[in-house]
C-alpha cells in the first residue's frame, strides 16, 4: 500500500523516532515543538529530516509557526516570548540576508524562464522528432556499370501527440529525392528490387503525409492501433530482427532486405487497424488488417471488398525470440497498382512483374497485367542475444501466390545476420547480413509453359554506423548481389554507400 504522507501534530520531540539528541538540529526542533507547537510529524512517528523540502511545504510550515506565534502573542501577556527570542530571530535574518536575497533572485529567474518556455513551446501535448539522411551511392558490375554516382536525401518530421500520457497520435511528414539505384538500369537488372536502400523511393522532394496513426492501450495487455494511410505490417508487428530493423530509417541496416523478412510488406500501403496482445510474459500476439482501397467507395473496392493484407503472428521469448507469421493478401490490380509487393526486395519475377513474367512464359504481358493475385505467406523469424554486444538474427519466408485464372507461383527467401551493438563506443553499430532475396522458384501455369532461371538471388550487406555525437552518425556500407534477377548468368553487382544521418 502507498504510505500516508499526511502530517500529525506532535507535542514532544521524543515522539519523533527518527530524531535523536545527537542530531545537529535537535535543539531547534525541540524548541519549535515544545515551545511553539508548530511542528508536525508523519503518522509513523517520523520527521524525515533528511528529505528535500519543496517551497510549498516550507511555506505551509512557516505559516503554521507564524499563526501559532500570533495566537501565543495574543493570548499570553507574560514573558513567554522574550526579548532574547526576538533578538535571535532578527540576528538570524541578518546573518542569512545575502543567501535569502540570492535564493529569491534565482527563484525569480527560474520562474521567468519557465514562463518564457511555456509561452514559446511548440505544444503542450506534441513533441517533434526529425530525421534527415544524406547519402552518396554508386553501383558496379554488369549493367550496373552504367549507374552514375548519386547524392540522395530524405527528411522525416514526426509529430507525436499524447492526450493521456499512454496514447500516441503520430503524424509524419516526409520528403526526399532518392530514386532507386539499379532498378532502372535495364538489361539483366530490369525490374529487380534487389539492393535497395532503406530510405529510397521518393523523388522530387515533394512533401507528403507519410504516416497517420493513433495508438492507445486497451487494458493492461492489449494495444490498439488505427492506421489512416500508408500502413504496413511492420509498423506495428514485432519483426524479430533487432538492430537491423529500422522502419526504413537511417540508423540501422542499409538495405531493405536486411531490415526484416520481406513478407511483412506484402500488400501495398493502406489503412486499417491492428492489435498487439501480451497475454503472459514473453508472449506477444500481433493481428492486423490493412487495405489500399479503403477510401475507394466504388463497387468491389472499399475497406473490406477490395485489396487487403492481413497478418496473424505469435512471438515468444526475450533474449532468445522466435516468431511464427502468417499473412493473407489479395490484390485485384483494378487501379493499376502492383499486384504483389515484397518490401522493395527480390527479383522482378518474385514481385510478379508483368513484363518479366511475359518474357518467361508463353503468355503475354497483357495477361499478367490484368491478373488478380491471392497470396498466402508463412514466415519463421528468430533472434538470439549471445552477449550484450553480439546478436544473431535469421528468418525464412515462403509465399504461395495464385495468379487467378493463370496459375500458381512459389516464392522463397531466407537470411541470417550478426549485429555488434556499441562496437568501438556506445551508440555505434556494426552488422553483416546475407541470404537469398525473394526468388521465384516455381511457376505452375494452367495453360501455357514457362522457361526461366530460378537460381537463388543472394545478397550480402555490411555496414558500420559511427556516432559523431548524439545527433549525427556516419555509416559506410557495401552490398554484394550474386545471381541478380535470379540468374547465375548475370554478372555480380557491388553497391557502395556512405550515409549520414541527422536526428533531432
Amino acid at each position: 500500500t502507498v504510505e500516508d504522507d499526511s502530517m500529525e501534530q506532535v507535542t514532544n520531540v521524543s515522539q519523533l523516532r527518527d530524531v535523536s539528541p545527537g542530531d545537529w538540529a535537535y535543539e531547534a526542533l525541540r524548541s519549535l515543538v515544545e515551545r511553539y507547537g508548530c511542528i508536525a510529524g508523519y503518522p509513523n512517528a517520523t520527521f524525515r529530516g533528511n528529505r528535500a523540502l519543496t517551497r510549498y511545504e516550507f511555506a505551509a510550515g512557516l505559516n503554521s509557526c507564524l499563526n501559532q506565534i500570533e495566537r501565543l502573542l495574543g493570548g499570553v501577556t507574560g514573558d513567554f516570548i522574550t526579548r532574547e527570542d526576538l533578538e535571535s530571530l532578527q540576528r538570524l535574518i541578518q546573518e542569512f540576508e545575502t543567501e535569502l536575497a540570492t535564493l529569491g533572485a534565482r527563484v525569480d529567474n527560474l520562474e521567468g524562464r519557465v514562463a518564457f518556455l511555456e509561452d514559446h513551446q511548440f505544444s503542450t501535448t506534441t513533441k517533434l522528432k526529425g530525421e534527415v539522411i544524406f547519402a552518396l551511392a554508386d553501383a558496379f558490375g554488369g549493367d550496373a556499370d552504367d549507374v552514375q554516382t548519386v547524392f540522395h536525401n530524405r527528411t522525416r518530421l514526426n509529430f507525436l501527440t499524447s492526450f493521456t500520457g499512454k496514447d500516441m497520435l503520430q503524424t509524419r511528414l516526409q520528403a526526399g529525392d532518392a530514386p532507386t539505384l539499379i532498378t532502372g538500369a535495364g538489361g539483366e537488372l530490369a525490374g529487380t528490387q534487389e539492393g535497395r536502400f532503406t530510405y529510397d523511393g521518393p523523388s522530387g522532394n515533394d512533401v507528403i503525409i507519410d504516416i497517420l496513426r493513433y495508438r492507445f492501450p486497451l487494458g493492461d495487455k492489449v494495444t490498439v492501433q488505427l492506421l489512416a494511410n500508408r500502413a504496413l505490417h511492420h509498423y506495428y508487428a514485432d519483426t524479430v530482427n533487432p538492430f537491423f530493423e529500422g522502419r526504413a530509417g537511417g540508423s540501422n541496416a542499409i538495405t531493405r532486405f536486411a531490415e526484416r523478412n520481406p513478407i511483412y510488406r506484402i500488400g501495398p500501403f493502406g489503412a486499417g487497424a491492428a492489435l498487439a496482445i501480451k497475454p503472459i510474459k514473453d508472449v506477444r500476439i500481433d493481428l492486423g488488417y490493412i487495405s489500399n482501397t479503403a477510401s475507394n467507395p466504388q463497387e468491389g473496392q472499399g475497406l473490406f471488398n477490395g485489396n487487403f493484407s492481413a497478418i496473424a503472428q505469435l512471438v515468444y521469448g526475450s533474449d532468445f525470440k522466435v516468431g511464427f507469421t502468417y499473412i493473407r493478401g489479395y490484390e485485384d490490380n483494378a487501379d493499376g497498382r502492383p499486384r504483389l509487393i515484397l518490401g522493395g526486395t527480390g527479383t522482378a519475377l518474385a514481385n510478379l512483374n508483368p513484363a518479366a513474367l511475359g518474357n518467361a512464359t508463353s503468355l503475354g504481358t497483357v495477361d499478367f497485367n490484368s491478373a488478380k493475385v491471392e497470396s498466402n505467406s508463412f514466415g519463421v523469424q528468430t533472434s538470439l542475444r549471445l552477449t550484450p554486444n553480439i546478436v544473431l538474427n535469421g528468418w525464412a519466408g515462403y509465399t504461395d501466390a495464385e495468379l487467378i485464372g493463370l496459375g500458381d507461383a512459389e516464392i522463397w527467401n531466407f537470411a541470417a545476420g550478426i549485429a555488434f551493438p556499441d562496437l568501438g563506443k556506445k551508440g555505434n553499430l556494426a552488422g553483416i547480413f546475407g541470404g537469398a532475396a525473394p526468388t521465384l522458384r516455381g511457376l505452375d501455369l494452367d495453360d501455357g509453359n514457362s522457361d526461366f532461371d530460378n537460381d537463388f538471388a543472394y545478397q550480402v550487406s555490411a555496414f558500420y554506423k559511427y556516432k559523431l555525437n548524439n545527433n549525427i552518425s556516419v555509416t559506410p556500407g557495401v552490398v554484394w548481389l550474386l545471381n541478380p534477377n535470379q540468374s547465375s548468368d548475370n554478372d555480380d553487382v557491388v553497391i557502395g554507400t556512405l550515409r549520414t544521418t541527422f536526428t533531432f
